[in-house]
């Protein structure tokens, strides 16, 4: 309610007594952006080791078939027979893809918030390399998704793959990089180094992000980033070119 100056004089409204300012909940820790790249840094580490041992899985190509089966046949079997077949290898996959979404959660939510503290953009033009990184994680990440979902229909599961599902893991990596399917190839090599760009840009910033990174480890932890990531996609590369080119067979 207003109160009122005495009679004969004009009538005013008092201003009612300002209220204390509510305190906003403190942001809880996986809300935060150090959080989330906190989250960034911990699932990228995870996919990272499971491309170095799928990497060198698929390096046993070049030992042989029989060599290749084996090794697929004892992810399988993995604990067997104190876990039922192919259980913890699930459990892997599971993990896997959980690193995933919470990978992709992470960067789409440092995203927008980046976007929303600043709507307008900044008249000063970004230098090359910061525009060029940020493409690569934006559109190198989706090209990866989209990749991962064909590898496993081809290779994994069978469903796009002359041999079919039933047939041996060998046989199924083979006839999917067979010369006459040279453009799954060119697939491949193009995702391979959509990979290997993300990763150079990903590690290092994982490295910052768990403050492993400082002015004395630059020069060190920078090449390494790059080396990790070159390994990988010549790892990656050499058996599908090996079996396209014939080398493989």
């Amino acid at each position: 309610m207003t109160a009122t100056i005495e009679r004969g004089a004009a009538t005013a409204p008092v201003p009612a007594p300002k209220k204390a300012p509510t305190s906003r909940r403190p942001e809880g820790f996986l809300r935060s952006s150090n959080g989330k790249k906190v989250v960034m840094a911990v699932t990228g580490a995870a996919m990272v080791l499971f491309l170095v041992l799928h990497m060198l899985g698929n390096l046993k190509i070049f030992l042989g078939k029989e060599s290749f089966n084996e090794y697929a046949y004892a992810l399988r079997t993995l604990l067997e027979p104190i876990a039922p077949y192919r259980t913890v290898l699930t459990l892997l996959e599971i993990g896997l893809v959980v690193s995933v979404v919470l990978h992709m959660w992470a960067a789409i939510s440092l995203a927008r918030r980046a976007r929303h503290a600043r709507p307008v953009k900044y008249v000063a033009k970004k230098s090359q390399a910061n525009g060029y990184a940020t493409h690569i994680m934006r559109f190198g990440g989706l090209t990866i998704l989209l990749f991962v979902i064909w590898h496993l229909l081809d290779l994994t599961f069978g469903v796009v793959n002359p041999k079919g599902y039933d047939s041996s893991p060998a046989d199924r990596m083979i006839a999917g990089f067979d010369p006459s399917r040279w453009w799954v190839t060119l697939i491949y090599l193009v995702a391979v180094v959509m990979v290997g760009l993300h990763l150079r840009h990903g590690i290092w910033s994982a490295f910052q992000t768990l403050g492993w990174a400082n002015r004395t480890r630059d020069k060190a932890l920078r090449p390494i980033a790059g080396l990790l990531s070159i390994v990988l996609v010549v790892g990656f590369l050499a058996p599908p070119l090996a079996i396209t080119f014939g080398v493989v067979k």
